[in-house]
């Protein structure tokens, strides 16, 4: 994954917030955003879902993760 993230070229994403993201094409659950609206208000949220449920996991099943393994070292 992060090795995908590191190969993305400004130039691949740059000017992108105006282009039009369908999710679920065709279907009565169809969405329609602008490249910044998908960003800010489904991608990210999404993202800090997902990221806040497995640390919720896995302190409950006793893995000592905190602030720091997320935030890292200041």
């Amino acid at each position: 994954m992060l090795a995908f993230i590191g190969d993305i070229k400004p130039e691949q994403i740059n000017g992108k917030e105006g282009i039009e993201i369908v999710t679920r094409p065709g279907t009565p659950k169809e969405k329609r955003f602008s490249g910044q609206a998908y960003l800010l208000s489904y991608g990210l949220p999404q993202f800090f879902f997902h990221v806040t449920t497995t640390y919720a996991l896995l302190r409950h099943n006793g893995v000592e993760v905190g602030k720091r393994d997320y935030m890292g070292a200041f």
